[in-house]
Order: structure tokens, then C-alpha cells, then sequence
């Protein structure tokens, strides 16, 4: 079970990671109806790819794994949490802009968002991206024991 838990975790990082790269590539080009609707989906699939490494990194660390006592000591786990949060919260503004959208989607027509508007949306997507890099270094000292204050 801990080894397909840590699987289902590393897809879901990978997964999380791709779809931020697909959004952002996505956000920079001229908005049409198909590029707003896949921009929809892969912020669905970000979502479910979001929740999926929540909850499956909350098992690991209180059901398996080293348990709770040891990743609460490290330094490492503490910011990969806390730029876990952040990438949440910047992930909020698209979001809601993304389902704003829907109703010109089903009727096939693109939405008409001023530039700077898609601007800030592609810079906190960037962010996000910064930030998910940072965790997978979190990840990377976590597994050499860097930071561990035991």
C-alpha cells in the first residue's frame, strides 16, 4: 500500500505540473472559444490533480510512511506544505475567472478579457509554476534528511 500511495503521489505531482505548463501556455496565445475551453479542462484537471496529492500526501505522512511526528520536524516538509498553500491560493483568481467563461463557452462564442487581465492571469500561473519547482526541491532535501530537527 505505501508504495502505490507514493505512486499515486508522484503522478499526481507530475500531473499537477504539466497542466500548470499547459495553462500557461495556453493563457499567452490569442483567446479563442476552443483555447477558453481547454483552458476550463486543465483547470479541472489541475483541481482534481490538487486534490488528489492533498489527500493522498496527508495519508502518507499521518497513515504511512515516517508518520506525523517525524515530517512535522522537517524544515523542508514545512515549506513544501506552505508553497503547497500558496500555489492553492494563487490558483483561486484563475479559477474563478475560468468559470466565469462557461456561459460564452456553451454558446460557442470566446469571452472578451482585456489583456491585462490575461496578463495577471498568466503571472500568477508563472507563480504557481515557481513555486511548484520549489516544492520538488522541498521534496528533493526531504528525502536526503536536510532539515530534519529531531
Amino acid at each position: 500500500m505505501t508504495s502505490l500511495l507514493a505512486f499515486l503521489h508522484h503522478v499526481a505531482a507530475f500531473a499537477l505540473v504539466a497542466v500548470l505548463a499547459i495553462e500557461f501556455v495556453l493563457i499567452r496565445g490569442e483567446l479563442t472559444m476552443q483555447r477558453a475551453r481547454q483552458l476550463q479542462l486543465a483547470d479541472l484537471a489541475f483541481g482534481a490533480a490538487a486534490g488528489t496529492l492533498l489527500v493522498v500526501g496527508f495519508l502518507r505522512v499521518f497513515y504511512f510512511e515516517k508518520g506525523s511526528s517525524y515530517y512535522f520536524r522537517s524544515v523542508p516538509f514545512i515549506a513544501k506544505l506552505t508553497l503547497f498553500v500558496i500555489v492553492s491560493l494563487l490558483s483561486i483568481y484563475p479559477t474563478v475567472e475560468f468559470l466565469s467563461w462557461r456561459k460564452h463557452v456553451k454558446q460557442g462564442r470566446a469571452p472578451v478579457i482585456p489583456e491585462r487581465k490575461l496578463r495577471f492571469i498568466g503571472a500568477l500561473i508563472c507563480w504557481e509554476l515557481i513555486a511548484a519547482a520549489l516544492i520538488i526541491l522541498c521534496a528533493a532535501l526531504m528525502a536526503r534528511g536536510v532539515g530534519y530537527v529531531g
